[in-house]
């Protein structure tokens, strides 16, 4: 499976993005967004699994962000609103077995995207 993700940018507090995540032969996993901060590890935000089930790995996004799939399309968005300078980091899309919520042994990382929020 190869990832591309892309839709990151400079935006200002309160702001939105859509995160797109395109990848090839994607239907049978679950699929979450990473994101890293810096002199942090990757954390988990949201998963979507190959159903179309919703899991979040990060409370701080409840209510702002959500995640969804388009399995025609071969893509998976993150949509970011009520942005927070917080929220400033590298957001990655990353693959995981069916039914894993996204959790455990992933299977491949898109090369990120910025996403920067400041005014």
């Amino acid at each position: 499976v190869q990832l591309q993700a892309s839709g990151g940018g400079l935006v200002q507090p309160g702001g939105s993005l859509r995160l797109s995540c395109a990848a090839s032969g994607f239907t049978s996993y679950d699929i979450g967004w990473f994101r890293q901060a810096p002199g942090k590890g990757r954390e988990g935000v949201l998963c979507v699994s190959s159903t179309g089930g919703i899991r979040y790995h990060d409370d701080s996004v409840k209510g702002r962000f959500t995640i969804s799939r388009d399995n025609a399309k071969n893509t998976v968005y993150l949509q970011m609103n009520s942005l927070k300078p917080e929220d400033t980091t590298i957001y990655y899309c990353v693959t995981f077995n069916s039914g894993s919520s996204c959790i455990g042994l992933s299977h491949a990382w898109g090369q990120g995207t910025l996403v920067t929020v400041s005014s």
